[in-house]
C-alpha cells in the first residue's frame, strides 16, 4: 500500500511540474486588427521598373566637313535624321548659315582642319566627346557621314545594355586587333600593345558609364594628346582608351557596317534590321545594299532613300510601294 501511495505521489509531483511549466509559457497573441481604411487612402506604390531607353537618352554624333554639306548631308538630313533629329548632332569644320538654319544648335563647328589628317580626325572627335559629356545622355554613337541610321534599331539594340556599365558596341573593319607602340614625351618607346577598335566607318556606341571612365585620356582636349601617344586615327584611339587603358572590350556587333565591307553579300530580307548602313561612293559606287524600292539605282544610287521609305512609307516624298524587300 506504501508503495502504491509512493508511486502516486511521484506522478502527481510530475504532472505538477508539467502544469507548472505550461503555466509559464506566454500566451499567444491575437493578430493585430487590419486598420481601417480612410477615405482617399492608397496601397503603397509598387516598386517602379527600370525606366524605357528614350530617343533624347541618345547622342549621334555625325561627323562631316565643309565639302560634303551638299548633296552627302542632306541625304541624310532628309532621310535618317529627319526622325532623329532630337539625338542627333553635326560636327564638322565650316561655318554654313544654311546648314545651321536647318539644324540649330545641333550643328557645331569644331573648328578643326578641313583636311583628312589623324590630327584633324582626332581633333573632331575630342569635341564629340566633350559635348556628349556636356549633354548628359546616356549613350554616346559616332558615325560619319555616309552612314544610315536605322533610329528605332539603334534604340532596340541599345535597350539591352545599361548605360552604367561598360559598354562598347561596333564593328571591327580588321579580322584581328590592332598592334600599336606607345610612346612617351621625349620619343621614348614604352611597349608594344593589341586591343579591337570599331570602325568609325560603321558607327560605334559608348555608354555613359564607360565615357565617364575615359576621361582622363579623353576630356578637354586630352584626346588629342593620347593620340598621339599611338599615333592613330580617332577611332583607333577610342579602342585603345577602352580596351588598352580601362581594360574594358569591345562588344563586336555586325549589325553596324562600313564601305569597307561588301554591302551587296548583306542578305535583302535583312536590310530593315540593321543598325547603320554605308555606301562605297565614286569609287566603289557598286557596293551598295542589294535592296528593292521606288527608286531606281540611278535615282537612288546609295540605296539610303529606298531603304528609308520601306522604314518609313508615310514619308511624303516616298512612292507607294507595290511590295516589299527584293533584289533591285
Amino acid at each position: 500500500m506504501s508503495r502504491a501511495r509512493g508511486v502516486l505521489c511521484r506522478a502527481c509531483l510530475a504532472l505538477a511540474a508539467a502544469l507548472a511549466a505550461l503555466l509559464l509559457l506566454p500566451l499567444p497573441r491575437a493578430p493585430a486588427p487590419a486598420p481601417a481604411s480612410t477615405p482617399g487612402s492608397r496601397a503603397p506604390p509598387a516598386r517602379a521598373s527600370a525606366p524605357r531607353l528614350r530617343p533624347e537618352d541618345v547622342f549621334i554624333a555625325v561627323k562631316t566637313t565643309r565639302k560634303n554639306h551638299g548633296p552627302r548631308l542632306g541625304l541624310l538630313l532628309r532621310t535618317w535624321i529627319s526622325r532623329a533629329r532630337r539625338q542627333t548632332f553635326i560636327f564638322t569644320d565650316g561655318d554654313d548659315p544654311e546648314l545651321q538654319l536647318q539644324g540649330g544648335s545641333h550643328v557645331i563647328n569644331t573648328n578643326c582642319s578641313a583636311v583628312h589628317t589623324r590630327q584633324a580626325l582626332c581633333c573632331k572627335m575630342s569635341v564629340e566627346y566633350d559635348k556628349f559629356i556636356e549633354s548628359g545622355r546616356k549613350w554616346f554613337c559616332h558615325v560619319d557621314d555616309d552612314n544610315y541610321v536605322n533610329p528605332e534599331g539603334l534604340l532596340q539594340l541599345l535597350s539591352a545594355f545599361s548605360p552604367n556599365q561598360d559598354v562598347y558596341l561596333g564593328r571591327p573593319s580588321l579580322d584581328h586587333p590592332i598592334e600599336a607602340t606607345e610612346r612617351v614625351q621625349g620619343g621614348g618607346t614604352v611597349t608594344t600593345i593589341k586591343f579591337w577598335f570599331a570602325t568609325g566607318g560603321a558607327g560605334f556606341c559608348l555608354s555613359r558609364g564607360l565615357a565617364l571612365k575615359m576621361s582622363p585620356w579623353a576630356s578637354l582636349g586630352s584626346f588629342m594628346s593620347t593620340a598621339e601617344r599611338v599615333r592613330l586615327p580617332d577611332d583607333c584611339t577610342v579602342g585603345y582608351i577602352v580596351e588598352g587603358l580601362l581594360g574594358a572590350r569591345l562588344l563586336h556587333n555586325s549589325l553596324f557596317h562600313s564601305h569597307l565591307e561588301n554591302l551587296q553579300r548583306l542578305p535583302p530580307d535583312t536590310v530593315l534590321q540593321q543598325v547603320t548602313l554605308s555606301y562605297g561612293g565614286p569609287e566603289n559606287p557598286q557596293n551598295v545594299v542589294n535592296v528593292a524600292g521606288g527608286f531606281s539605282l540611278q535615282q537612288d544610287p546609295t540605296r539610303f532613300k529606298s531603304v528609308h521609305c520601306l522604314l518609313y512609307p508615310d514619308t511624303d516624298w516616298c512612292p507607294v510601294q507595290k511590295g516589299n524587300l527584293a533584289s533591285r
